[in-house]
């Protein structure tokens, strides 16, 4: 039993991580101060939105992701053998 727990709480903690490393990458919007004359224009050019207009797939990169990724997969190895 807490051999299935531990593997549990591993799984969720690399996901958790993993997320965290994504979002922690950058900021989600660029702040322009209100009442200049590039706000008025940028509102009606796009939509507001929280996401920046180039991301990219750095976030998805083994570098930042690789002790999320151990931590998974211990949890889902321990989840397996606890399975036998």
């Amino acid at each position: 039993m807490t051999v299935i727990l531990v593997g549990a709480l591993l799984v969720v903690a690399g996901v958790v991580y993993m997320a965290g490393a994504a979002l922690g990458r950058g900021r989600l919007s660029e702040p322009t101060p209100l009442g200049t004359a590039t706000d008025r224009t940028a509102s009606r050019l796009a939509a507001p939105t929280l996401e920046p207009r180039r991301r990219g797939l750095g976030f998805l990169g083994l570098s930042r992701n690789w002790p999320g990724l151990l931590m998974a997969g211990v949890g889902a190895m321990l989840l397996l053998s606890a399975m036998l």
